[in-house]
């Protein structure tokens, strides 16, 4: 869908590095996993469940946040970040140091080669974990993958919308001091940024004599749709990355499907997992 690679699946016993809180109810987990961190690439994701035990039996989806490296710059492991919504994301705050659990990936098409000249991303709740690999990729020169995309189309701006119902709840704002990215941040409450929707800040940055060509996408469902729905009306470039609920995540299960239009206007299923989780977001029938 988006001219990358379909992803090579690996399956790991992975150690749990370190955990620290990004912000209110919101933590990032770092994973010891050479093989996968040496071949994820921005926008891919990961499936993880506990290694021992039934309960939860099924795994759940996690979009790379950044990789950690050793002493010798070769990537060791993955970082993600999630928030405490259920069972297994209340028994991941537990989860320290030594610990092992099972992951499977890189998963997904991962983020479009794009030619643009100002690109921004914008972000509710907990998507804003897909871009932080994104803007280092593209910014400060970073590389993912088996080898360097040397030949990825570089931007000449790239900003960032992240919205967010309160300031206790912003998560990971210091990572994104990224030299070259603009960030704007609004919150529901008023208490830090723009008091507002973050797709006001899309809105007003649309209308402005800077205003981006392209845009990346990750949040919840409704402001995902309205995103696609503003930047259609402005006729700009827009991918959505779908935070949909998985069970097995590599296409089997049929559980993560979305309705897509065909190029013949009509329109099937496709699964989040392997055809996604980047779709373009006029390609998605939204309901």
């Amino acid at each position: 869908m988006n001219g990358l690679p379909p992803a090579v699946s690996i399956q790991e016993i992975a150690m749990v590095d370190s955990q620290r809180m990004l912000a209110e109810d919101t933590y990032a987990i770092r994973l010891h996993c050479p093989e996968i961190a040496q071949t994820i690439l921005p926008g891919q994701f990961f499936m993880i469940r506990p290694s021992r035990g039934s309960d939860p039996l099924l795994g759940r989806p996690f979009a790379l946040y950044d990789t950690y490296a050793n002493e010798e710059g070769t990537p060791i492991g993955v970082e993600f970040g999630y928030v405490t919504v259920g069972k297994m994301t209340s028994l991941m705050t537990e989860w320290t140091g030594g610990e092992d659990v099972e992951i499977w990936g890189p998963l997904g098409n991962g983020f479009p080669r794009v030619e643009c000249e100002h690109l921004m991303f914008v972000a509710g709740g907990i998507g804003q974990t897909p871009f932080l690999a994104t803007a280092k990729e593209l910014l400060a020169g970073k590389y993912y993958g088996t080898e360097p995309r040397d030949d990825l189309p570089k931007p000449k701006r790239v900003s960032m919308c992240y919205g967010i119902r309160s300031q206790s709840y912003l998560a990971g704002v210091d990572d994104f001091n990224i030299e070259g990215l603009d960030l704007q941040i609004a919150t529901d409450d008023g208490t830090a940024g723009h008091h507002g929707y973050v797709t006001e800040l899309l809105t007003a940055s649309l209308e402005s004599d800077n205003a981006p060509d392209c845009i990346f996408c990750c949040g919840p469902e409704p402001m995902m749709h309205a995103v696609a729905k503003i930047c259609a009306e402005a006729r700009v470039k827009c991918w959505l990355s779908l935070e949909t609920p998985m069970a097995c995540g590599f296409g089997a299960c049929f559980s993560c499907v979305t309705k897509v239009r065909l190029d013949d206007g009509s329109w099937d299923y496709k699964r989040v997992c392997v055809e996604g989780p980047v779709f373009r977001a006029e390609q998605l029938v939204c309901e």
